[in-house]
Parts: structure tokens; C-alpha cells; sequence
């Protein structure tokens, strides 16, 4: 198992229909620790950047107009394999093709208002957790319950 971190966002949807304390409690309940959050107006330039692989796609400029709409919430969050793991919580992008029981299956209808974002790999994690959090604003700590969670060293 790898150790990773990884950036969440509750889209403004998602904090405009008070789902803010349900979704953070799901990774949470798996075993994944936050290790930084912000609640935050996303400016045009970070959304932009945030954003920048889809730049010049159809639906990028409705994309970013939603994002800086009103607030959201940034989140750091660290666990073994939680890239994998936080991208099954949240289901697929699409809400019809996301299972029941993950956030956007229970939550969303629509791909832009799905409630969530989540970095889709660890060079995407790298880059989206450095647009929205410096250093100094992911904290190192242990959980009391991770010898639990993660069992005994092999």
C-alpha cells in the first residue's frame, strides 16, 4: 500500500445544498485523514490553472464560471492508495454511470454539478494541492485509529 495524498473539493453545489459535513465524514468513516482544508471563493486565475488540461474543451468556460461562482471547500487528504480510494468514494464523473452509495451516485444528476472534484493521479495531486495550499497548510499528524485502520507493519 502506498501513502498519498490527493485534493478534494466540494463543488459550490455541493456546499450551497449543505453536504459539506457528509462528504468530508465518508472519507473520514474509510480511514483517510484530512490534512488540510479551506473554505474559499475559487478565483478566476486559480480555477484557470486548477483547470488547465481542459482549456480549449466545449464545456471549460461554463466549468470555470461554475467553480468561482460562490465558495467551495479545499481538501487535503492522505491515506494509502487515497487517490484510488477518494475517487471511488466519489463515483464516476458522470452521475449516471456513479453506483449508488458513492457522493456523486446519492447526490448529483448532472457532470458539471457532481458535487465533487478529486486529483486523478499523483502528478495531478502534486500540482492541484500546490494551486490551492501552500506548504505550510497540510499538517503532518497521526490519527489515533491508524494502527487499526492500517493494521501492524509487515
Amino acid at each position: 500500500m502506498k501513502q498519498e495524498r490527493t485534493l478534494v473539493l466540494i463543488k459550490p453545489d455541493g456546499v450551497q445544498r449543505g453536504l459539506i459535513g457528509e462528504i468530508i465524514a465518508r472519507f473520514e468513516r474509510k480511514g483517510l485523514k484530512v490534512v488540510g482544508l479551506k473554505f474559499l471563493k475559487l478565483l478566476h486565475d486559480k480555477a484557470a490553472e486548477l483547470y488547465s488540461p481542459h482549456h480549449g474543451k466545449f464545456f471549460y468556460a461554463y466549468l470555470i464560471q461554475f467553480m468561482t461562482s460562490t465558495p467551495i471547500i479545499a481538501i487535503a487528504i492522505e491515506g494509502n492508495n487515497a487517490i484510488e480510494l477518494v475517487r471511488r468514494i466519489n463515483g464516476a464523473t458522470k452521475p449516471t454511470e456513479s453506483d449508488p452509495g458513492s457522493i456523486r451516485g446519492d447526490f448529483s444528476i448532472d457532470v458539471t454539478h457532481n458535487v465533487v472534484h478529486a486529483s486523478d493521479s499523483p502528478e495531478n495531486a502534486d500540482r492541484e494541492l500546490g494551486i490551492l495550499f501552500n506548504a505550510d497548510e497540510i499538517l503532518e499528524y497521526s490519527r489515533i485509529d491508524e494502527a487499526i485502520i492500517y493494521g501492524p507493519e509487515l
